[in-house]
């Protein structure tokens, strides 16, 4: 069965340049990777995805997302699809609209 490695969260920040150095500076992280509005940030075992987006959603809008490390992609899909296969068609508000 293939292993979820780490939940990586993205968090949208308003200048990309300001949150690195807070993450770094402040925060004791480490760089791994940098290209253009976007940074991968980590300590230990703790990562993010810094992408820089303006205008930032306003309160309310619910954007979130999140990054999954898995040690073979081909596998977990295959074990997912059959899964995947029943759910609805269309936008699902999930957990509570699946049955």
């Amino acid at each position: 069965m293939p292993q979820l490695r780490y939940v990586t969260p993205f968090l949208r920040v308003p200048d990309i340049e300001s949150a690195v150095t807070f993450f770094t500076d402040t925060l004791g992280f480490k760089v791994s990777i940098r290209a253009g509005d976007y940074a991968f940030v980590y300590r230990d075992e703790a990562a993010f995805r810094l992408v820089e987006d303006e205008p930032l959603t306003p309160r309310g809008g619910g954007r979130y997302t999140s990054y999954i490390d898995v040690d073979d992609v081909d596998a977990l899909y295959a074990e997912l699809k059959p899964k995947l296969d029943l759910l609805p068609v269309g936008h699902v508000m999930a957990p509570c609209d699946q049955t």
